[in-house]
């Protein structure tokens, strides 16, 4: 062996050694350190509320650096454009750019029939705003532009308001086309409105309100929907208009019925070759103008018919566009603002619109090829629109002849991602029941009353279903881990054992004007006292004593007048006092006298009354509680309303009424201010009920017992 195989066993042996000690000084190690009650935290910690800073003012100031943090805020392409490394990404984003426009160019024609618009204009909606985002977007990964759930939100939209028939009359096409394209932009320009006015208020957080569930099982339920809507294309079948709830079901029913009326067609070649629109019906994308459209501006007096739909497309739009960014975000490691992201969509709805564009916002597939295929900024995203600029300036013609059923098989199998989220089923099953019901009633809704009703509905329903969350909280009898200063669940570890006269209780969730009740009656069960028993028991016993003490003093009052009255007819009467001085002496004399008895005895009442075991509750004959202290775990406490405060205040008048003093443990800052605020601290209830931890209060409730008559509590040290 070797020098080396000989050292082996040393360096092991002295590893051991040093492991071993580390160990053994890690098992001496203890901590020691007075109990802190709220008051004193505050003396210790110079506790103190932060001065406050008027924001407006900063917002009014103005000068050379500050409206250049605005401009760069609100115009991001300023901040990374010139920061751009050309040789490291520039190649990456042409190959990016290339392959999203080959993508977009279908889409953008296949989303326009979804929108209920011909075909052109979803080449308008696939270049000027991913333009406008371009500038003012802050992803730099998500591809903007034409979307099936908006595209089906907006075909709902102009259908209902232009419809393909009016009066049981056929209405020409090319005037229905206009009022349609008209309805669609001036939604366009109301919801960009929406959008800029809810990122310039800071209004992001209000996608937070939509969980990834709800996305999930609404973007389902949209594709179901956007499957559905193409099926008169693909088997080339007239169908009538339906909108409104069950419109769905209308629809699948009526295809199911004309489905021996389909046609059988080819692509665009042996459309083009054989004349299938001529000779065999079939209907084709037709003439695309060749060239850019004036800006028009919006039809103001749709706005009062279009303020709900256009609101309800905004959020939808955000929600898609803001979830797939963060994703790429956090993949790539930057950070997505959601206020300028809403700008950002805003700017792009508002000036699309002007320019005849119908709402857009992120593909998912498209976001994913630019991303897979090398893009790395959105200068990706301005390149596949200025690829789009060259086909509606110059090859838009080519496409004329193209079956509008092969652009619904384009859809159909763009579809494929988003109906996959069908086997969330099963995943949200296994994880989380609640999150399964959101998906679950947001598709249900979705599916039964359309993408607007839907939504509103599934929100709804989801903010519910977090209140009746907070109502059902888990209450729990914490104990101590033994040789720890830890208190854990007495139900869930079986080593953790409640401390001897002290019950401490917790609630997983905030207390508030939902729960409150329940959280009192949840109290007083877990704590094995029928506290409101007691309380009217003890009521009912100590006005009965006032009630005898009361005839006691009436029948002593009585038997004082009768003797003060014979007194009276016996005393002699002297021969040289008048008869009445005689009789005026006398009645004062009992006036004196039997004052004198009825205050005695009043005093005497007072003080039996005030006597410390005149109404405890072994003194009435009442069963008493095996513990003399209260804590209230309030570490879950994230805020205090009204109803918390009066809960509060009647928990601590209640027990102590049973002979239990109350302490509160574990407040956060705020909760502590808003305690102040509310008034919950008086001469009863001060801050030295308030404990830091848990472990402080229970030290505390042991080391000032107030011990249960014939239940001692031997006090011991944690």
């Amino acid at each position: 062996m070797g020098l080396a195989d000989a050292s082996g066993p040393r360096d092991t042996q002295a590893l051991l050694s040093a492991t071993q000690a580390v160990e053994l000084r890690r098992r001496d190690y203890h901590m020691e350190r007075p109990l802190l009650n709220q008051e004193h935290l505050e003396e210790l910690g110079r506790w103190g509320s932060a001065p406050r800073t008027r924001q407006w003012r900063t917002w009014l100031q103005c000068s050379h650096a500050r409206a250049r943090a605005l401009l760069l805020q609100h115009l991001p392409v300023l901040v990374w454009l010139p920061r751009y490394p050309v040789r490291d990404w520039l190649l990456g984003d042409l190959l990016s750019g290339m392959s999203v426009a080959i993508m977009q160019l279908p889409q953008g024609l296949a989303y326009a029939l979804l929108a209920g618009l011909p075909p052109v204009f979803g080449l308008y909606s696939s270049f000027y705003p991913v333009f406008i985002y371009f500038l003012f977007g802050t992803s730099r990964h998500i591809s903007v532009g034409t979307f099936a759930v908006m595209s089906v939100m907006v075909g709902s939209v102009t259908e209902s308001l232009a419809p393909q028939t009016l009066n049981d009359s056929t209405i020409n096409e090319t005037t229905r086309d206009a009022e349609r394209v008209r309805v669609a932009s001036t939604l366009s320009v109301l919801v960009g409105l929406f959008q800029v006015g809810l990122g310039l208020i800071h209004f992001g957080f209000l996608v937070t309100y939509l969980s990834e569930p709800l996305v999930r099982g609404y973007t389902t339920a949209a594709a179901v929907q956007v499957f559905v809507s193409q099926l008169k294309y693909v088997f080339g079948l007239h169908l009538s208009s339906h909108s409104g709830p069950l419109s769905l079901i209308y629809t699948v029913l009526e295809v199911c019925r004309k489905l021996p009326q389909s046609k059988l067609i080819g692509a665009t070649g042996i459309s083009y070759g054989m004349g299938l629109k001529h000779i065999f019906g079939v209907d084709v994308v037709g003439n695309i103008s060749a060239g850019l459209v004036p800006p028009v501006a919006p039809n103001t007096q749709l706005f009062s018919k279009l303020v709900g739909s256009a609101f309800t497309i905004a959020v939808v739009g955000f929600a898609i566009a803001i979830s797939l960014g963060k994703i790429f975000a956090l993949r790539h490691g930057y950070r997505v603002d959601s206020n300028q992201e809403l700008v950002a969509l805003g700017l792009s709805n508002l000036i699309g619109g002007i320019f005849q564009c119908f709402p857009v916002s992120c593909s998912m597939s498209r976001s994913l090829v630019q991303e897979s295929t090398g893009g790395n900024s959105q200068v990706a995203g301005a390149i596949s629109s200025l690829f789009i600029l060259l086909i509606i300036v110059k090859l838009g013609e080519l496409f004329r002849d193209l079956p509008k059923a092969v652009l619904a098989a384009i859809i159909i199998v763009n579809l494929k991602g988003m109906l996959r989220q069908l086997s969330d089923v099963c995943s949200f099953w296994k994880a989380n029941r609640a999150d399964l019901l959101i998906w679950l009633v947001t598709f249900a809704a979705t599916i039964l009353l359309n993408l607007d009703l839907g939504l509103m509905v599934s929100v709804v329903f989801s903010l519910l279903l977090v209140v009746v969350r907070t109502q059902m909280p888990h209450y729990s009898i914490l104990g101590q881990v033994p040789d720890t200063d830890i208190y854990r669940d007495v139900a869930e570890y079986s080593e953790a054992k409640e401390v001897p006269g002290v019950k401490v209780f917790r609630s997983s969730a905030t207390v508030y004007f939902a729960n409150a009740d329940f959280y009192s009656d949840a109290l007083k069960q877990r704590c094995g006292v029928d506290v409101d028993f007691l309380i009217s028991q003890k009521k009912k016993l100590l006005k009965k004593r006032e009630q005898l003490k009361l005839k006691q003093l009436q029948k002593e009052k009585k038997l004082q007048k009768q003797a003060a009255s014979s007194k009276g007819a016996s005393v002699s009467i002297n021969v040289n006092t008048s008869l009445e001085d005689m009789r005026s002496n006398n009645v004062e004399d009992c006036k004196v006298s039997s004052g004198d008895k009825m205050e005695d005895a009043t005093a005497n009442g007072q003080e039996d009354s005030k006597a410390p075991d005149g109404s405890t509750l072994k003194a009435l004959g009442l069963p008493q509680p095996d513990f003399h202290s209260l804590i209230l775990d309030l570490g879950a406490l994230s805020f205090v309303d009204t109803v918390c405060l009066k809960s509060l205040k009647n928990i601590f008048h209640d027990f102590r009424d049973i002979e239990v003093e109350v302490y509160m443990a574990a407040c956060h800052s705020p909760v502590v201010s808003q305690l102040e605020a509310g008034h919950f601290f008086d001469a009863s209830i001060t801050k030295k009920h308030l404990f830091a931890s848990v472990h402080d209060a229970v030290t505390f409730a042991l080391q000032h017992p107030r011990p249960v008559p014939d239940s001692p509590v031997s006090v011991t040290r944690l």
